[in-house]
C-alpha cells in the first residue's frame, strides 16, 4: 500500500514538473511582506485596539452600585448581572469568570495586539533606516505614529493591571507589566514582568520619540489616529499622572490651540441636541462624530458596555447618579428637580435633561448619559445576530481641559484654574434645557468652589479626601488648604466628563480615593483603602497559566437589548 501511495504520488510529479516547479518557486508564507511606507500605514489601522475597559473600570469604580444592595428605605431586589464576570468585578475579586468582550482578557489582548502591530512596524522602519530612508517624511511620521501606539498601549495596561504608580523610586517595588519592545518570532516566549518604574520610564521614553514625528497630513482621516492634537493630549494625561505639571500644562495648552486660545469649541454642545434626538444612539453618533472639534481621537471597539449596565444589577443610580451627572454642582445646586416616577426631588444642571435615559424604574434602574451608546453591527439580520460597537473618544477637549485645570492648580495659578473650570461650566449653561434664568446660577468662584467643597460636604461621595500626596510623595507639589478647594471641583468635573469610559477608575488610584462597594442583600461592604492592592486588577487566568506572575491580591469572599429611548421625566422645582 505504501509502494502505490509513493509510486502515484512520483506518477503525478512527472505529469505536472512545470507547475509543480513553479509552485515551488513561490514563498509558501502568505503574510504581506512590508516593503513601503505605505504598507506600514496600512499596517498601523489594526494597531488601535478593538478591546473597550469601560465596563471593568466603570465596574472596578464608584460610578456603580448594586441595585440588589438595600436602599434607603431597606428595599432590595433580585437583579441578575448581565454577565457573571461583573459579580466579580463589582466585589474586587480575581475575574475570570469569562474571557469575552468587556473582560480584563479581552482587554490584555486587545492591546498587546496593538503593541504588536506597533512592533511589527517599528522593525520595518529600522530597516528602511538602515537602507538610508530615515529622513523620508512619511518614514518619520510611520515611525511616530507606532511608537505613541505602544507607548499608550502599556499606559492603559500598567493603570488598570499595575497597583497605582508613586513615582520613580517608590514604583521600583511595584510589579509592572510587560513592556514588549519586539515582535514575536517564537511560538512561546517566557516574558518578565519588570517593575512599574520601567514601564512608565519606557512609555514616556516612546512618547517623547514620538511625538515630534507625528505628521497629520498622511491620515486620510485623522481622528482615527494618533493625531498632533490627540498625541498632545496624551501627553497631557501621561505628565498629569507622573506628576510633572509644566509639561502637563504645556501639552495641554497645545491640545487646546495654544496659550489664550477659547477652549469653549473643544467642548460638547450635545446637551442642546436632545429636541433633535429621540434613541440613545442617536447622541452617540453625535457626540463620537469626526466633525466635531471636541473629539481629538475616536476608537471603535467591540463592547456592549451599554447592556452590562441598563435596568440590571450593576448600574450608575443612587449615589453614583448623584455624584455625576444628575446630580449637584457648585454654581447649580439651587436648581431643584422632581422625578414623575418617584417623587424624588433632587438638583441637576438644566443642561443634562432630557439627554440622561433612564432604564427600569428609577428606583432599581440606572441612568446613563447621551455619551454612551451601542452601535450594532449585523452580520445575519435575520436571524439577528452580530457584534455590538462602542466607539470611544479616547482624547477629548472636555478631558483635558481638566489635565490643564488641575496642572495649573498644583503650579499655584489658582485663577487660571477656576478659569478653565469656568470655561467648561459655563458652556454647560450655553445648552442648557431651562426657562433661561440666570439668576438661578451661581457665579464660579473660588469662594463658591470653598462653600461647595470645603466648607460643607455635598454628600453623594462628591468630594472624597485626596491623597495623591501620600500616593505619590513629591518635593515641589502638594495639596494645601489654598488649592484644595479647586483640586476636589476638578476631580468632580472630570467624574461628570468622563463618566461611563472608565476613566474614573484610573484617577481613584492616582489621586487616593477610598470607595466603598454595598454588596447583595445582606448589604456587604468592600472597601479599596488609599493603596489597596485589588486597585490592581487580576492579570488574566489564561496569561498566569502562560507562566507570568500573578497580582497579589487581598482575597476576599466569593461573591455569590434593543434601543433604548430617551425620556424627559423631570419637573423644574422652582
Amino acid at each position: 500500500m505504501k509502494l502505490s501511495h509513493i509510486s502515484y504520488l512520483a506518477a503525478v510529479a512527472l505529469v505536472g514538473l512545470t507547475s509543480c516547479n513553479d509552485f515551488l518557486d513561490k514563498v509558501p508564507d502568505t503574510r504581506v511582506e512590508l516593503k513601503t511606507p505605505e504598507q506600514l500605514r496600512m499596517l498601523l489601522v489594526n494597531g488601535y485596539p478593538t478591546g473597550s475597559y469601560s465596563s471593568i473600570c466603570e465596574l472596578s469604580s464608584d460610578n456603580m452600585i448594586d441595585n440588589n444592595s438595600p436602599n434607603d428605605q431597606g428595599v432590595r431586589y433580585n437583579l441578575g448581572a448581565y454577565d457573571i464576570i461583573d459579580n466579580e468585578l463589582f466585589a474586587f475579586e480575581d475575574a475570570k469568570a469569562t474571557n469575552g468582550e468587556d473582560t480584563p482578557s479581552d482587554v490584555w489582548e486587545s492591546y498587546y495586539h496593538s503593541i504588536a502591530c506597533a512592533n511589527a512596524v517599528l522593525e520595518r522602519v529600522e530597516e528602511l533606516e538602515e537602507e538610508g530612508q530615515g529622513d523620508d517624511p512619511e518614514v518619520k511620521a510611520v515611525k511616530g505614529e507606532a511608537l505613541l501606539i505602544r507607548s499608550y498601549g502599556h499606559f492603559i495596561l500598567a493603570n488598570i493591571f499595575c497597583e497605582t504608580y508613586r513615582g520613580p523610586e517608590l514604583s521600583k517595588s511595584i510589579k509592572g507589566i510587560p513592556y514588549i519592545t519586539k515582535p514575536e518570532t517564537k511560538v512561546l516566549v517566557q516574558y518578565e514582568r519588570g517593575t512599574l518604574a520601567d514601564v512608565y520610564a519606557q512609555c514616556q521614553k516612546d512618547l517623547e520619540e514620538g511625538l515630534p514625528l507625528i505628521n497629520d497630513s498622511y491620515y486620510d482621516v485623522p481622528k482615527y489616529h494618533f493625531n498632533r492634537q490627540a498625541a498632545n493630549a496624551y501627553a497631557a494625561r501621561f505628565y498629569l499622572f507622573i506628576r510633572d505639571y509644566k509639561n502637563c500644562l504645556k501639552y495641554a495648552d497645545l491640545a487646546l490651540g495654544g496659550e489664550g486660545v477659547d477652549a469653549t469649541q473643544f467642548t460638547t454642545d450635545i446637551w442642546a441636541q436632545a429636541a433633535r434626538f429621540y434613541y440613545i444612539s442617536d447622541f452617540a453618533r453625535y457626540f463620537t462624530n469626526i466633525t466635531h472639534q471636541r473629539n481629538f481621537m475616536l476608537i471603535a471597539t467591540y463592547s456592549g458596555f451599554l447592556r452590562h449596565m441598563t435596568g440590571g444589577r450593576y448600574t450608575t443610580n443612587r449615589d453614583a447618579k448623584r455624584a455625576t451627572i444628575q446630580g449637584p454642582g457648585p454654581t447649580w445646586e439651587q436648581w431643584k428637580w422632581r422625578n414623575s416616577q418617584s417623587g424624588e426631588t433632587f438638583a441637576m444642571h438644566p443642561c443634562f435633561n432630557g439627554v440622561c435615559g433612564s432604564a427600569g424604574k428609577s428606583e432599581y434602574g440606572t441612568y446613563f448619559a447621551g455619551t454612551l451608546g451601542e452601535l450594532f453591527e449585523y452580520t445575519d439580520k435575520v436571524a439577528g445576530i452580530g457584534y455590538a460597537h462602542n466607539v470611544r473618544s479616547e482624547f477629548f477637549g472636555e478631558e483635558t481641559l481638566m489635565c490643564r485645570a488641575e496642572a495649573k492648580a498644583f503650579l499655584g495659578d489658582l485663577e487660571g484654574a477656576i478659569a478653565d473650570l469656568k470655561t467648561w461650566e459655563l458652556s454647560l449653561r450655553s445648552t442648557a434645557n431651562d426657562d433661561g434664568d440666570e439668576s438661578r446660577y451661581y457665579d464660579l468662584t473660588y469662594d463658591l468652589l470653598k462653600k461647595f467643597y470645603v466648607t460643607k460636604d455635598p454628600g453623594y461621595g462628591i468630594a472624597k479626601p485626596i491623597h495623591i500626596d501620600e500616593v505619590f510623595p513629591s518635593t515641589e507639589y502638594s495639596v494645601t488648604e489654598a488649592n484644595l478647594p479647586v483640586l476636589q471641583c476638578v476631580q468632580h468635573f472630570r467624574r461628570i466628563v468622563t463618566v461611563h469610559n472608565g476613566m474614573r477608575f484610573f484617577d481613584i488610584k492616582r489621586l487616593g480615593l477610598e470607595i466603598t462597594h454595598v454588596i447583595g442583600k445582606d448589604s456587604r461592604t468592600e472597601t479599596l483603602t488609599m493603596l489597596d492592592p485589588r486597585k490592581a486588577l487580576q492579570i488574566p487566568n489564561e496569561v498566569i497559566s502562560a507562566g507570568l506572575e500573578p497580582n497579589d491580591r487581598i482575597k476576599q469572599t466569593p461573591s455569590a437589548g434593543s434601543d433604548l429611548t430617551v425620556e424627559k421625566k423631570y419637573e423644574q422645582v422652582k
